[in-house]
């Protein structure tokens, strides 16, 4: 395996490429920075446009080993729907990232990104019977995105795509009952301010119940809330803002991640 800095962009790469690995090995430093990490595991993918691909359906993964903070455009790795590697890499792939990610990316035509993580909030959330409990600000205005889908063991089973998307629907947000949060959004950014929200609503949630009984958010409250968070739609820049922001943070503490 080479190493995690050993090489650079391709210089003849397609500038849509270039420009979406610089984003996703971004986006992996700033999961790195939040914490957002579960030692080698878990995936943030995105989808290569047709511009790129030619129309063949295409994604970037990170490489299975490494640490999301070793993590640079160049060592991203390029695969197909299979998880066969399409641009040469010597880094391994992790069957259980490109059979979930693969699916939702081939199921859902607005799913440019799809992340997945393991935080310890998210988990202890996905592991409680009643799931999110409309409670704070974060959940109500997730009221109505939210869509659950039953833990079937490690996610390697290409048979279990269909249920998983029949589970999602059109909900952006995924809470993976017994294991996890997922989400997926249009871009990179929308994606990510989805999946902040959700993990702010769980780690709330966790404060909350360990303190006593929560106060519930009325339905109607809800409802005028996830009209409200603007920050999830393209006319309001769906959480571009907020994504270079971080971005900001992590080119101040190590650039690296555009080699």
């Amino acid at each position: 395996m080479t190493s995690p800095a050993s090489s650079l962009i391709h210089p003849n790469l397609h500038p849509d490429e270039r420009a979406a690995r610089v984003e996703l090995a971004a986006c992996y430093r700033v999961f790195a920075m939040l914490g957002w990490t579960e030692m080698i595991y878990n995936h943030i993918t995105v989808r290569l446009p047709d511009s790129v691909t030619g129309g063949e359906k295409q994604f970037l993964i990170n490489p299975f080993g490494l640490h999301y903070s070793e993590v640079t455009a160049s060592n991203l790795v390029k695969i197909d729907l299979a998880g066969r590697v399409l641009d040469g890499s010597a880094h391994p792939v992790n069957p259980a990232g490109f059979t979930v990610h693969a699916a939702i990316h081939d199921g859902l035509p607005g799913a440019h990104c799809v992340m997945h993580t393991h935080t310890t909030a998210g988990m202890a959330v996905a592991c409680v019977q009643g799931g999110l409990s409309l409670s704070n600000f974060y959940a109500a205005q997730l009221h109505g995105r939210v869509a659950y889908h039953d833990f079937e063991g490690v996610t390697v089973h290409a048979d279990e795509g269909p249920r998983l998307l029949a589970s999602i629907g059109d909900k952006p947000a995924v809470i993976l009952r017994n294991h996890g949060l997922l989400v997926w959004g249009q871009t990179l950014p929308q994606a990510f301010v989805t999946l902040w929200t959700l993990q702010r609503a769980c780690e709330v949630q966790l404060a909350t119940l360990s303190m006593g009984t929560p106060i519930p958010v009325a339905e109607a409250i809800a409802e005028q809330c996830k009209r409200d968070a603007l920050q999830f739609h393209p006319a309001q820049g769906a959480g571009q803002d907020v994504f270079d922001a971080l971005v900001r943070q992590v080119d101040r503490l190590d650039p690296g991640y555009r080699a």
